[in-house]
């Protein structure tokens, strides 16, 4: 059963964001600053993702989702990809099991087709081995784009309803059960090192009313104390999903 959207219901809130989205930027310039070669960088990253995970499952986050390689990231040096493309696999077969034990679902959304056959599938047994799994999910975002998933449920809506394609209108909800994280409540906090203030093509349809946090901090950096700072700025945002101030006070009233 998909989630609905917060445009048409407001989800419960609390201090701990229930989904956190993130974009990992900066394991490149890490690398650079210390006159080591950007793989190190990405090594470095992949550390990163384990701490954060295990922060995020101490602090009761239920759902994380980490965009690893963008469709627009085909576009660096073929030398950079195979890297990448080695660090993924290499991951896939070190991690899983770990993910598992500790009763962690693993999904991955994007386009897999362009990837090697391996890591394909990989994934697929990846996903099958965790399923049942309930303490946190944790996405990968792989060769993923926002427009294109957003296209993409589209198409599949018109191919389930072609009788709609002469709707005079049509309700967004109608393409929730159709994006790639239908499965996902929409995140709560977006988070972005590196120090870039933009979404770049992430999440376009689920951010719309996710508070967004940038840090200058670059991912091999990013700790445990670093998720605990943007969510102590979570925390002082209030969110009003089109109410007003007084209105949001009222209903936390109410849930008292």
């Amino acid at each position: 059963m998909p989630f609905k959207s917060s445009t048409a219901d407001i989800p419960q809130t609390g201090n701990v964001p229930r989904h956190v989205a993130i974009i990992m930027d900066g394991n490149g310039r890490w690398a650079k600053q210390r006159l080591l070669p950007r793989v190190a960088g990405h090594r470095r990253g992949v550390e990163a993702v384990r701490a954060t995970v295990r922060a995020c499952i101490e602090r009761g986050v239920e759902y994380l989702t980490l965009f690893a390689f963008s469709s627009e990231n085909w576009r660096r040096p073929a030398e950079e990809v195979s890297i990448l493309m080695d660090l993924f696999l290499r991951a896939l077969e070190q991690e899983v099991a770990k993910l598992h034990d500790n009763s962690i679902r693993f999904k991955v959304v994007g386009e897999l087709g362009r990837f090697p056959a391996r890591i394909r599938e990989h994934v697929a047994a990846a996903e099958a081995l965790t399923a049942r799994n309930a303490r946190l999910t944790l996405t990968i975002a792989a060769n993923y784009g926002g427009r294109q998933d957003i296209a993409q449920a589209a198409q599949r809506y018109f191919a389930d309803h072609p009788e709609a394609v002469d709707a005079p209108v049509i309700a967004p909800d109608v393409l929730t059960p159709y994006l790639a994280m239908s499965y996902a409540p929409e995140p709560d906090l977006f988070i972005r090192t590196g120090g870039e203030q933009r979404i770049s093509n992430f999440l376009l349809w689920q951010l719309a009313y996710t508070e967004l946090y940038f840090t200058d901090l670059l991912w091999p950096d990013f700790d445990a104390a670093a998720l605990d700072l943007a969510f102590e700025s979570y925390r002082n945002r209030e969110r009003r999903f089109g109410r007003t101030s007084e209105q949001v006070r009222a209903a936390a009233a109410q849930d008292a």
